[in-house]
């Protein structure tokens, strides 16, 4: 099998030891590994240098200008999720009109998303920890729950909710209609909004759904769950909904780290300091598929 003449994870990737040990099988130079972020767009381009293979994690920018400062490169690997283009940490349209191969991985922290979601949603409608959602607890059991982004994480968020006899509804870009056959009904966004007394977003980085009229129609007593990379939605309308005290939002450490620190001083917002989807099974899972898409890119 051939291999590459370096390959150099250009920052905290998080893969395991073991990972590394098989990189080094398709690296003729020894693997490097950096365990912390680069700082600015010279310190990204220095660290890849002459190698013909980077790893990287959705943290740092690998874009257009850094991709030309690196003209041995032939692989880029993300060791997160490449939905898009437009969501990508990485410029891939370019790098792949230059030749270079990129690939991220896929489902490799969702069931932590899921388990956080579920745990947290349980402690405030029976009022288990500091927040309680109304006067009296409240169950799964008939809410109303809407999911944004029918993907990996939203389908594992119904298949989790449908046994507790929750009326799900969900928005996607693409219907699903697998899902709708097993009572998971599809609604325009905007009524999706009006009918759900819960939604939880579940959508790539990069992209707003929600602004001031969105916000409007969901309206007030209602919860927001958002575990998406960034923001889905405006910031200053969130500030505006969250302002009423009916309303509550739960955010993991992901879904929170683009807002403003003020904002989450607001009692009505339930927040997580760790990522959901981060465990040790998630660090394996990613490990394995970073590494098979070498494996299957240098083996093609």
């Amino acid at each position: 099998m051939p291999k590459f003449n370096k390959i150099v994870s250009v920052d905290h990737t998080k893969l395991q030891e073991w990972a590394v040990r098989e990189l080094q099988n398709h690296s003729k130079a020894e693997v490097e590994i950096h365990k912390d972020y680069p700082s600015s767009k010279a310190e990204i381009i220095e660290r890849i240098g002459d190698a013909e293979a980077v790893l990287v994690s959705w943290r740092t920018p690998i874009d257009k200008e850094i991709i030309e400062n690196c003209p041995n490169l032939k692989y880029i690997g993300m060791c997160c999720s490449l939905y898009d283009d437009e969501s990508a940490n990485v410029a891939v349209k370019f790098a792949r009109e230059q030749g270079i191969e990129v690939r991220g991985i896929r489902d490799y922290g969702d069931p932590g998303v899921i388990e956080f979601i579920v745990s947290a949603l349980v402690r405030l409608l029976h009022g288990f920890g500091e927040n309680q959602w109304k006067e009296m607890p409240a169950e799964l059991t008939n809410r109303k729950i809407g999911i944004i982004g029918l993907g990996v994480t939203g389908q594992l968020l119904a298949k989790c909710l449908l046994p507790f006899g929750a009326d799900l509804y969900y928005f996607s870009r693409s219907r699903k209609k697998e899902w709708e056959t097993k009572n998971v009904k599809y609604l325009p966004l905007d009524e999706l909004l009006e009918t759900s007394e819960i939604i939880s977003i579940h959508l790539p980085k990069n992209i707003k759904i929600l602004k001031q009229s969105e916000f409007q129609k969901f309206g007030s007593g209602k919860i927001l769950i958002n575990t998406s990379l960034g923001l889905p939605f405006d910031e200053k309308s969130f500030q505006q909904w969250i302002g009423n005290p009916s309303n509550v939002a739960i955010f993991d450490g992901d879904g929170k780290s683009a807002l403003d620190g003020r904002i989450l001083k607001n009692s009505n917002i339930i927040s997580a300091e760790k990522s959901a989807g981060w465990s040790a099974e998630t660090e394996t899972r990613l490990s394995q598929k970073v590494v098979e898409n070498i494996q299957n890119f240098l083996g093609s």
